[in-house]
Protein backbone atom coordinates (compact mmCIF):
# COMPACT_ATOMS: atom_id res chain seq x y z
CA UNK A 1 0.00 0.00 0.00
CA UNK A 2 1.12 3.41 -0.90
CA UNK A 3 2.11 5.47 2.38
CA UNK A 4 0.00 8.84 1.08
CA UNK A 5 1.21 10.49 4.23
CA UNK A 6 5.21 10.22 3.30
CA UNK A 7 3.77 11.27 -0.39
CA UNK A 8 2.28 14.58 0.50
CA UNK A 9 4.91 15.17 3.01
CA UNK A 10 7.52 15.51 -0.05
CA UNK A 11 5.04 18.39 -2.06
CA UNK A 12 4.98 21.71 0.08
CA UNK A 13 1.62 22.33 -1.91
CA UNK A 14 -0.06 20.08 0.39
CA UNK A 15 1.00 22.64 3.47
CA UNK A 16 -0.14 25.60 2.17
CA UNK A 17 -2.73 27.30 3.98
CA UNK A 18 -4.03 28.83 0.73
CA UNK A 19 -4.95 25.44 -1.41
CA UNK A 20 -6.56 24.09 2.80
CA UNK A 21 -9.26 21.66 1.97
CA UNK A 22 -9.26 21.60 -1.81
CA UNK A 23 -9.13 18.58 -3.83
CA UNK A 24 -7.16 19.06 -7.04
CA UNK A 25 -8.78 17.06 -9.57
CA UNK A 26 -6.60 19.08 -12.61
CA UNK A 27 -3.65 17.13 -12.72
CA UNK A 28 -3.74 15.87 -16.25
CA UNK A 29 -3.09 19.65 -17.17
CA UNK A 30 -0.20 19.81 -14.51
CA UNK A 31 0.72 18.56 -11.44
CA UNK A 32 1.84 20.10 -7.80
CA UNK A 33 6.25 20.33 -7.70
CA UNK A 34 7.79 17.85 -5.04
CA UNK A 35 10.49 19.30 -2.53
CA UNK A 36 13.38 18.30 -4.16
CA UNK A 37 12.31 19.86 -7.62
CA UNK A 38 12.00 23.13 -5.91
CA UNK A 39 15.37 22.81 -3.96
CA UNK A 40 16.89 22.61 -7.09
CA UNK A 41 15.46 25.32 -8.58
CA UNK A 42 15.95 27.49 -5.76
CA UNK A 43 19.40 26.33 -5.54
CA UNK A 44 20.48 26.68 -9.10
CA UNK A 45 18.64 30.58 -9.40
CA UNK A 46 20.48 31.01 -6.20
CA UNK A 47 23.90 29.97 -6.48
CA UNK A 48 24.36 28.65 -10.07
CA UNK A 49 22.31 31.47 -12.32
CA UNK A 50 26.00 31.90 -15.01
CA UNK A 51 26.43 30.53 -17.79
CA UNK A 52 26.95 26.36 -17.07
CA UNK A 53 30.22 24.33 -18.08
CA UNK A 54 32.98 27.41 -17.61
CA UNK A 55 36.02 27.00 -15.42
CA UNK A 56 34.84 28.50 -12.39
CA UNK A 57 33.47 26.88 -9.89
CA UNK A 58 29.85 27.83 -9.97
CA UNK A 59 29.85 27.60 -13.27
CA UNK A 60 31.19 24.13 -13.11
CA UNK A 61 28.55 23.03 -10.96
CA UNK A 62 25.47 24.28 -13.04
CA UNK A 63 27.00 22.21 -15.80
CA UNK A 64 27.02 18.98 -13.82
CA UNK A 65 22.90 19.46 -12.39
CA UNK A 66 22.10 19.88 -16.02
CA UNK A 67 24.21 16.70 -17.06
CA UNK A 68 23.18 15.06 -13.96
CA UNK A 69 19.87 15.84 -14.70
CA UNK A 70 20.09 14.19 -18.00
CA UNK A 71 22.02 11.23 -16.45
CA UNK A 72 19.65 10.33 -14.23
CA UNK A 73 16.39 10.93 -16.03
CA UNK A 74 17.29 8.88 -18.29
CA UNK A 75 18.85 6.01 -16.31
CA UNK A 76 14.81 5.98 -15.07
CA UNK A 77 13.23 5.73 -18.49
CA UNK A 78 15.99 2.96 -19.46
CA UNK A 79 17.34 4.56 -22.34
CA UNK A 80 21.07 6.11 -23.12
CA UNK A 81 22.17 9.27 -21.91
CA UNK A 82 22.19 11.22 -24.89
CA UNK A 83 19.05 10.02 -25.74
CA UNK A 84 17.02 12.15 -23.89
CA UNK A 85 16.92 16.06 -23.80
CA UNK A 86 15.18 18.53 -23.00
CA UNK A 87 12.92 21.44 -24.89
CA UNK A 88 10.95 24.01 -23.80
CA UNK A 89 7.39 21.82 -24.31
CA UNK A 90 6.22 18.97 -25.55
CA UNK A 91 4.48 20.64 -28.46
CA UNK A 92 7.64 22.39 -29.02
CA UNK A 93 9.62 19.36 -29.48
CA UNK A 94 6.89 17.30 -31.25
CA UNK A 95 6.88 20.95 -34.06
CA UNK A 96 10.25 20.62 -34.38
CA UNK A 97 10.67 16.51 -35.50
CA UNK A 98 7.79 17.17 -37.72
CA UNK A 99 10.16 19.83 -39.45
CA UNK A 100 13.45 17.22 -39.35
CA UNK A 101 10.62 14.33 -40.79
CA UNK A 102 9.47 17.41 -43.79
CA UNK A 103 13.32 17.33 -44.56
CA UNK A 104 13.22 13.26 -44.02
CA UNK A 105 10.32 12.16 -45.86
CA UNK A 106 9.42 11.91 -49.66
CA UNK A 107 5.84 12.71 -51.63
CA UNK A 108 4.31 9.71 -51.69
CA UNK A 109 5.43 8.30 -48.41
CA UNK A 110 2.99 7.84 -45.55
CA UNK A 111 2.66 8.14 -41.85
CA UNK A 112 -0.16 7.51 -39.62
CA UNK A 113 -1.49 9.65 -36.77
CA UNK A 114 -4.54 9.18 -34.63
CA UNK A 115 -7.83 11.15 -33.68
CA UNK A 116 -7.53 9.88 -30.07
CA UNK A 117 -4.07 12.47 -29.37
CA UNK A 118 -3.73 15.62 -27.75
CA UNK A 119 -3.31 18.08 -30.76
CA UNK A 120 0.67 18.69 -29.92
CA UNK A 121 1.00 15.26 -31.15
CA UNK A 122 -1.24 15.04 -34.38
CA UNK A 123 -1.62 18.91 -35.60
CA UNK A 124 2.18 19.04 -36.61
CA UNK A 125 2.34 15.67 -38.46
CA UNK A 126 -0.66 16.56 -40.38
CA UNK A 127 0.99 19.47 -41.68
CA UNK A 128 3.65 17.58 -43.48
CA UNK A 129 0.76 17.18 -46.17
CA UNK A 130 1.33 20.13 -47.24
CA UNK A 131 4.62 18.61 -48.19
CA UNK A 132 3.51 15.52 -50.59
CA UNK A 133 3.46 13.30 -47.52
CA UNK A 134 0.18 11.25 -46.88
CA UNK A 135 -1.34 11.23 -43.77
CA UNK A 136 -3.29 8.38 -42.62
CA UNK A 137 -5.43 8.41 -39.84
CA UNK A 138 -5.58 5.67 -37.30
CA UNK A 139 -9.54 6.26 -35.58
CA UNK A 140 -11.20 5.88 -32.66
CA UNK A 141 -14.14 3.72 -32.27
CA UNK A 142 -16.91 6.45 -32.21
CA UNK A 143 -18.54 4.76 -29.00
CA UNK A 144 -15.52 3.65 -27.06
CA UNK A 145 -12.63 5.78 -28.07
CA UNK A 146 -10.57 2.96 -28.59
CA UNK A 147 -7.95 1.99 -31.02
CA UNK A 148 -8.23 -1.13 -32.36
CA UNK A 149 -4.59 -2.41 -33.31
CA UNK A 150 -6.50 -4.11 -36.72
CA UNK A 151 -7.39 -0.93 -37.74
CA UNK A 152 -4.03 0.14 -37.51
CA UNK A 153 -2.80 -2.95 -39.31
CA UNK A 154 -4.92 -1.98 -42.06
CA UNK A 155 -2.99 0.82 -42.41
CA UNK A 156 0.24 0.23 -42.62
CA UNK A 157 2.08 -1.05 -45.88
CA UNK A 158 5.58 -0.85 -47.40
CA UNK A 159 5.13 3.57 -47.84
CA UNK A 160 4.58 4.04 -44.27
CA UNK A 161 7.45 5.52 -42.46
CA UNK A 162 5.92 6.69 -39.05
CA UNK A 163 3.46 6.10 -36.40
CA UNK A 164 1.85 8.39 -34.00
CA UNK A 165 -0.15 7.74 -31.47
CA UNK A 166 -0.37 8.64 -27.62
CA UNK A 167 0.14 5.93 -24.67
CA UNK A 168 -3.23 7.11 -23.64
CA UNK A 169 -5.41 9.93 -24.26
CA UNK A 170 -5.54 12.95 -22.26
CA UNK A 171 -9.64 12.38 -22.10
CA UNK A 172 -10.34 8.84 -23.02
CA UNK A 173 -7.74 7.92 -20.72
CA UNK A 174 -7.41 4.36 -22.01
CA UNK A 175 -3.80 3.18 -21.89
CA UNK A 176 -2.52 2.05 -25.42
CA UNK A 177 -0.68 -1.14 -25.77
CA UNK A 178 2.58 0.52 -26.97
CA UNK A 179 5.34 -2.74 -26.92
CA UNK A 180 2.37 -4.46 -28.93
CA UNK A 181 1.51 -1.61 -31.70
CA UNK A 182 5.77 -0.45 -31.55
CA UNK A 183 6.39 -4.09 -32.66
CA UNK A 184 3.74 -4.04 -35.23
CA UNK A 185 4.76 -1.03 -36.86
CA UNK A 186 8.42 -1.97 -37.03
CA UNK A 187 7.78 -5.25 -38.13
CA UNK A 188 6.16 -2.61 -40.83
CA UNK A 189 9.23 -0.87 -41.57
CA UNK A 190 7.83 2.05 -40.23
CA UNK A 191 9.24 4.51 -36.94
CA UNK A 192 6.84 5.08 -33.88
CA UNK A 193 6.54 8.55 -32.23
CA UNK A 194 4.46 8.16 -28.64
CA UNK A 195 3.24 10.90 -26.64
CA UNK A 196 3.47 9.91 -23.34
CA UNK A 197 2.30 13.27 -22.05
CA UNK A 198 -0.94 11.43 -19.88
CA UNK A 199 0.98 8.64 -19.15
CA UNK A 200 4.09 9.33 -17.65
CA UNK A 201 2.43 10.89 -14.38
CA UNK A 202 1.40 7.95 -13.53
CA UNK A 203 5.01 6.03 -12.86
CA UNK A 204 8.01 6.81 -15.57
CA UNK A 205 7.83 3.70 -18.37
CA UNK A 206 10.92 1.90 -19.28
CA UNK A 207 11.17 3.11 -22.82
CA UNK A 208 13.88 1.16 -23.49
CA UNK A 209 11.72 -2.12 -23.01
CA UNK A 210 8.83 -0.94 -24.80
CA UNK A 211 10.79 -0.48 -28.11
CA UNK A 212 9.53 3.17 -29.30
CA UNK A 213 11.65 5.61 -31.42
CA UNK A 214 10.70 8.47 -29.70
CA UNK A 215 8.55 8.94 -26.41
CA UNK A 216 7.98 12.48 -25.56
CA UNK A 217 6.34 14.25 -22.19
CA UNK A 218 6.50 17.26 -20.28
CA UNK A 219 8.05 17.28 -16.96
CA UNK A 220 5.38 20.09 -15.41
CA UNK A 221 2.51 17.24 -15.00
CA UNK A 222 5.61 14.77 -13.80
CA UNK A 223 6.21 16.67 -10.59
CA UNK A 224 8.83 18.67 -12.02
CA UNK A 225 8.93 22.13 -14.04
CA UNK A 226 7.37 23.65 -17.17
CA UNK A 227 9.62 21.36 -19.65
CA UNK A 228 9.72 19.32 -22.77
CA UNK A 229 11.60 15.95 -22.12
CA UNK A 230 12.08 14.06 -25.46
CA UNK A 231 13.52 10.63 -25.88
CA UNK A 232 14.94 10.26 -29.63
CA UNK A 233 16.60 6.58 -30.04
CA UNK A 234 20.51 7.25 -31.68
CA UNK A 235 18.92 5.11 -35.00
CA UNK A 236 16.79 7.71 -35.94
CA UNK A 237 17.83 10.34 -34.17
CA UNK A 238 21.45 10.22 -36.20
CA UNK A 239 19.12 9.48 -39.63
CA UNK A 240 17.15 12.60 -39.18
CA UNK A 241 18.59 15.85 -40.29
CA UNK A 242 19.99 18.22 -37.67
CA UNK A 243 17.28 21.37 -36.73
CA UNK A 244 19.83 22.71 -34.26
CA UNK A 245 23.45 25.04 -34.73
CA UNK A 246 25.26 22.75 -37.36
CA UNK A 247 28.45 22.85 -35.09
CA UNK A 248 26.32 20.80 -32.52
CA UNK A 249 25.54 18.12 -34.97
CA UNK A 250 27.62 15.66 -33.41
CA UNK A 251 25.77 15.89 -30.38
CA UNK A 252 22.28 13.45 -30.39
CA UNK A 253 20.98 15.29 -27.59
CA UNK A 254 21.40 19.17 -29.04
CA UNK A 255 20.38 17.63 -32.81
CA UNK A 256 16.64 18.29 -32.18
CA UNK A 257 16.91 21.46 -29.40
CA UNK A 258 17.31 24.35 -31.94
CA UNK A 259 16.26 26.69 -28.61
CA UNK A 260 18.82 27.55 -25.61
CA UNK A 261 18.09 25.21 -23.15
CA UNK A 262 16.80 26.76 -19.40
CA UNK A 263 19.82 25.47 -17.76
CA UNK A 264 17.91 26.44 -13.64
CA UNK A 265 14.51 24.45 -15.45
CA UNK A 266 16.74 21.13 -16.72
CA UNK A 267 19.29 21.08 -13.41
CA UNK A 268 16.14 21.18 -11.41
CA UNK A 269 14.56 17.76 -13.31
CA UNK A 270 16.83 16.03 -11.45
CA UNK A 271 14.65 16.54 -8.41
CA UNK A 272 12.02 14.26 -10.51
CA UNK A 273 14.88 11.46 -10.15
CA UNK A 274 15.31 12.07 -6.35
CA UNK A 275 11.58 11.97 -5.28
CA UNK A 276 11.01 8.67 -7.64
CA UNK A 277 14.30 7.34 -5.44
CA UNK A 278 12.88 8.45 -1.97
CA UNK A 279 9.03 7.03 -2.93
CA UNK A 280 10.75 3.57 -3.91
CA UNK A 281 13.55 3.42 -0.63
CA UNK A 282 10.77 4.89 1.93
CA UNK A 283 8.54 1.79 0.41
CA UNK A 284 11.71 -0.60 -0.07
CA UNK A 285 11.11 -1.14 -3.60
CA UNK A 286 14.04 1.15 -4.82
CA UNK A 287 13.01 3.60 -7.58
CA UNK A 288 12.27 0.93 -10.19
CA UNK A 289 9.54 -0.44 -8.30
CA UNK A 290 7.53 3.64 -7.68
CA UNK A 291 6.03 2.63 -11.09
CA UNK A 292 3.91 -0.25 -9.84
CA UNK A 293 3.30 1.70 -6.41
CA UNK A 294 1.55 4.52 -8.12
CA UNK A 295 -0.34 3.03 -10.28
CA UNK A 296 -1.51 0.28 -8.03
CA UNK A 297 -2.62 3.02 -5.19
CA UNK A 298 -4.46 4.86 -8.62
CA UNK A 299 -6.77 2.17 -9.88
CA UNK A 300 -7.69 1.19 -6.38
CA UNK A 301 -9.05 5.01 -5.70
CA UNK A 302 -10.21 5.11 -9.71
CA UNK A 303 -12.70 2.71 -9.67
CA UNK A 304 -15.45 4.05 -7.23
CA UNK A 305 -15.07 6.94 -9.05
CA UNK A 306 -15.49 5.28 -12.39
CA UNK A 307 -18.56 3.30 -10.98
CA UNK A 308 -19.69 6.52 -9.31
CA UNK A 309 -20.65 7.78 -13.07
CA UNK A 310 -20.86 5.32 -15.53
CA UNK A 311 -24.46 4.45 -14.99
CA UNK A 312 -25.96 8.07 -14.78
CA UNK A 313 -28.98 8.96 -17.00
CA UNK A 314 -27.37 12.80 -17.59
CA UNK A 315 -23.83 11.44 -17.68
CA UNK A 316 -21.72 9.76 -20.43
CA UNK A 317 -18.59 8.35 -19.21
CA UNK A 318 -15.40 8.94 -21.95
CA UNK A 319 -13.09 5.70 -22.40
CA UNK A 320 -13.44 2.23 -20.40
CA UNK A 321 -15.03 1.78 -16.90
CA UNK A 322 -12.57 -0.43 -15.66
CA UNK A 323 -9.85 1.35 -13.67
CA UNK A 324 -7.06 -1.20 -14.28
CA UNK A 325 -7.01 -0.57 -18.72
CA UNK A 326 -6.63 3.84 -18.63
CA UNK A 327 -5.51 6.16 -16.64
CA UNK A 328 -7.12 7.74 -13.70
CA UNK A 329 -8.19 10.89 -16.17
CA UNK A 330 -11.97 10.68 -16.06
CA UNK A 331 -13.80 13.01 -18.69
CA UNK A 332 -17.43 13.00 -18.63
CA UNK A 333 -19.93 14.67 -21.37
CA UNK A 334 -22.31 16.39 -19.73
CA UNK A 335 -26.11 17.67 -21.05
CA UNK A 336 -24.81 21.29 -20.20
CA UNK A 337 -21.49 23.22 -20.60
CA UNK A 338 -18.65 21.14 -18.48
CA UNK A 339 -16.93 24.68 -17.34
CA UNK A 340 -19.93 25.81 -15.53
CA UNK A 341 -20.12 22.65 -13.37
CA UNK A 342 -16.68 22.53 -13.02
CA UNK A 343 -17.43 26.07 -12.02
CA UNK A 344 -19.73 24.82 -9.66
CA UNK A 345 -17.40 22.23 -8.04
CA UNK A 346 -14.76 24.39 -6.85
CA UNK A 347 -17.66 25.82 -4.95
CA UNK A 348 -17.37 22.48 -3.04
CA UNK A 349 -13.93 22.48 -3.12
CA UNK A 350 -13.04 20.34 -5.90
CA UNK A 351 -10.44 21.86 -8.51
CA UNK A 352 -11.15 20.47 -12.43
CA UNK A 353 -11.91 21.80 -15.25
CA UNK A 354 -14.25 21.83 -18.54
CA UNK A 355 -13.69 22.24 -22.08
CA UNK A 356 -11.31 20.50 -24.91
CA UNK A 357 -8.26 20.17 -23.40
CA UNK A 358 -7.08 20.16 -26.85
CA UNK A 359 -8.25 16.46 -27.85
CA UNK A 360 -10.77 18.45 -30.03
CA UNK A 361 -10.46 15.53 -32.80
CA UNK A 362 -11.27 12.88 -30.12
CA UNK A 363 -14.41 14.51 -29.04
CA UNK A 364 -15.70 15.17 -31.99
CA UNK A 365 -15.16 11.64 -33.21
CA UNK A 366 -16.96 10.45 -30.48
CA UNK A 367 -20.05 12.87 -31.05
CA UNK A 368 -19.53 15.38 -27.87
CA UNK A 369 -21.55 18.21 -28.45
CA UNK A 370 -18.39 20.94 -28.55
CA UNK A 371 -20.30 23.72 -27.08
CA UNK A 372 -20.72 22.17 -23.68
CA UNK A 373 -17.18 19.99 -24.18
CA UNK A 374 -16.26 17.92 -20.94
CA UNK A 375 -16.14 17.53 -17.34
CA UNK A 376 -12.58 16.14 -17.13
CA UNK A 377 -11.45 14.84 -13.38
CA UNK A 378 -8.06 13.88 -13.21
CA UNK A 379 -5.86 12.74 -10.04
CA UNK A 380 -2.21 11.14 -9.28
CA UNK A 381 -0.78 9.25 -6.87
CA UNK A 382 -0.65 11.99 -3.72
CA UNK A 383 -4.39 11.94 -4.26
CA UNK A 384 -6.40 10.19 -1.07
CA UNK A 385 -9.22 8.43 -0.81
CA UNK A 386 -10.52 10.67 0.87
CA UNK A 387 -10.25 13.31 -1.90
CA UNK A 388 -11.78 11.13 -4.33
CA UNK A 389 -15.11 10.63 -2.12
CA UNK A 390 -15.36 14.45 -1.86
CA UNK A 391 -15.80 14.19 -5.25
CA UNK A 392 -18.13 12.00 -5.81
CA UNK A 393 -19.92 13.92 -3.08
CA UNK A 394 -19.27 16.96 -4.97
CA UNK A 395 -20.55 15.44 -8.32
CA UNK A 396 -23.80 13.65 -6.57
CA UNK A 397 -24.70 17.28 -5.05
CA UNK A 398 -24.05 19.46 -8.33
CA UNK A 399 -25.67 17.32 -11.12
Amino acid sequence: MLDTDFVRSQFPAFAEPSLEGQAFFENAGGSYACQQVIDRLTRFYRERKVQPYGPYEASRLGGAEMDEARRRLAALLGVETDELSFGPSTTQNTYVLAQAFRQFLSPGEAIVVTNQDHEANTGPWRRLADEGIEVREWQVDPETGHLETDDLENLLDEHVRLVCFPHCSNVVGEINPVLKITALCHAAGAFVCVDGVSYAPHGFPNVGEMGPDIYLFSSYKTYGPHQGIMVMRRTLGHLLPNQGHYFNADTLYKRFTPAGPDHAQIAACAGMADYMEALGAHHGVGAGGAHDLMRDHEVRLLQPLLDAVKDRNSVRLIGPSEAGLRAPTVALALNRPAADVAAELAQHGVMCGGGDFYAVRALEAMGVDMDKGVLRLSFVHYTTEAEVTKAIEALDAVL
